[in-house]
């Protein structure tokens, strides 16, 4: 099919049907990645650090199999694979997020220092507004969990997906499907407008009671 076919009304309206499956596709595809957690690098501020205080290096959160509530909490090196529940020491309940934020709009990218320490962070950065100015602040590993988390994060408070991923995803699987369903239309012309609907018959005489 040439590109005008693809512009055809009959292809945009079954284009526009298979949108919200392929969304919610892709919003479990999220959630699934949520419950499986992700392991993050702490960012230190502080140029002297206490000998006497254990410092951690890394911190894993991941969501619950019912979707109500994160598990994180620190560790001491990069896990391999996922971290148990039990584990993780502290809780936030999805109920109790407010909002979720990204780049410099977040806390622990405006702290002095957190920006000429390295400004690729805030395109990985984001955070979790919780109860009065409370904040949960991330850094991503890469660009790719950073959409998969943000994603999640706001399907989880009914929001709208805008990552670039997302869009990418939503491109590949609507292209995809469209294909698979039009196969059997190949080399058919493909109508503008539905066929009309034919005349009541003037007698009903050819319909029999089955019973």
């Amino acid at each position: 099919m040439n590109q005008e076919d693809f512009q055809s009304r009959p292809i945009l309206e079954l284009r526009e049907k298979i949108q919200p499956e392929i969304v919610e596709l892709i919003k479990q595809q999220r959630l699934n990645r949520l419950c499986e957690g992700t392991c993050f690098r702490k960012i230190s501020t502080r140029r002297r650090q206490d000998p006497k205080v254990q410092y951690y290096k890394f911190w894993y959160c991941r969501l619950s199999p019912n979707h109500k509530v994160l598990h994180y909490g620190d560790l001491e090196e990069n896990p391999q694979g996922e971290v148990p529940h039990e584990s993780l020491q502290e809780k936030l309940p999805v109920a109790d997020i407010k909002a979720v934020v990204t780049g410099k709009d977040c806390p622990h990218m405006k702290e002095k220092g957190a920006l000429k320490q390295n400004k690729e962070l805030l395109d990985l950065a984001f955070s979790l507004l919780y109860e009065s100015d409370e904040y949960l602040n991330f850094i991503a590993p890469d660009k790719h969990e950073y959409c998969v988390w943000t994603d999640g994060l706001n399907a989880l408070l009914g929001k709208e997906m805008t990552s670039d991923l997302t869009k990418s995803d939503l491109d590949t699987l609507l292209s995809m499907e469209m294909k698979l369903r039009l196969l059997d239309l190949e080399n058919i012309q493909i109508p503008e407008a539905p066929p009309p609907i034919p005349k009541e018959p003037s007698s009903y005489d050819f319909v029999y009671d089955c019973n």
